[in-house]
């Protein structure tokens, strides 16, 4: 009777399939007795630095003594091939601590060692990539472009109907249109201008000792703050903060 195969599609079942769970099992049996046989092996020669007795290995980078004495062995045991010297543990290998070169651990099974000139390898063909791609779209940005469009005669708004009205409307032409914070678009600076260099004289005044201007003292506070503003980007004044006023000075 054939065997039933749950997770395989009927139209894809194999005999060479039929125990490829079984297969992987022992594989993975086998890998970890060789594991052991290898650790073993290699640490028989070599003892506890404390008491001199035999190690086990129980993790990547760490193996175990009888007496409790839990350290790397790469670290204790090993040197540097290139400099004979003590070797240092970075993120994911060993570097020799004079050159500082990469030095592959006899006390792990499986490392997997950082190849440098892969990487550089790597990096320039994905700089490439990105440069190729970067100058590809330049070029479809280009060609897409539209062409030239040659102005044969001056253009004239009113060719359009609604059009000059429409762009009055967009900038805000209309005069004494009130805005949305309540104030009547109609300032007039210069007026606030004349008043604050009429009451400063030639010498200094505090913000709040100058007079209204408008009946409305909120809407004149924000119209005589903005033309100071103007009036000491124009080196007409000086302002200088104190406490909740400011105090103008004449240039």
């Amino acid at each position: 009777m054939p065997k039933e195969y749950p997770n395989v599609p009927t139209g894809l079942k194999n005999p060479l399939l039929e125990d490829i769970q079984f297969v992987q099992a022992r594989i993975a049996q086998l890998k970890q007795r060789t594991k052991r046989f290898y650790y073993s092996v290699l640490l028989g020669k070599y003892n506890c630095p404390k008491c001199s007795g035999g190690l086990t290995m129980t993790d990547k980078s760490q193996c175990l003594c009888s007496c409790g004495n839990i350290f790397d062995p790469t670290l204790a045991f090993q040197k540097s091939t290139c400099c004979g010297a003590q070797l240092v543990r970075r993120t994911f290998h060993y570097a020799c601590s004079r050159c500082k070169k990469t030095n592959p651990s006899r006390f792990i099974f499986d490392e997997r060692i950082f190849d440098g000139e892969y990487f550089s390898r790597m990096m320039k063909a994905s700089r490439a990539k990105k440069l190729k791609k970067k100058a590809e779209m330049t070029k479809l940005l280009m060609e897409s472009r539209s062409g030239e469009l040659p102005l044969l005669q001056q253009p004239c708004l009113e060719s359009i109907p609604g059009l000059v009205q429409d762009l009055d409307c967009f900038v805000g032409a209309d005069e004494g249109k009130t805005d949305d914070l309540g104030f009547d678009s109609g300032f007039e600076m210069e007026d606030y201008r004349s008043h604050i260099l009429t009451a400063l004289g030639c010498g200094s005044r505090l913000f709040s000792s100058i007079n209204y201007v408008s009946q409305d003292p909120r809407e004149d506070r924000v119209w005589r703050f903005v033309t100071l503003i103007f009036m000491q980007h124009e080196q007409e004044i000086d302002l200088t903060q104190y406490d909740n006023d400011l105090l103008i000075e004449r240039i």
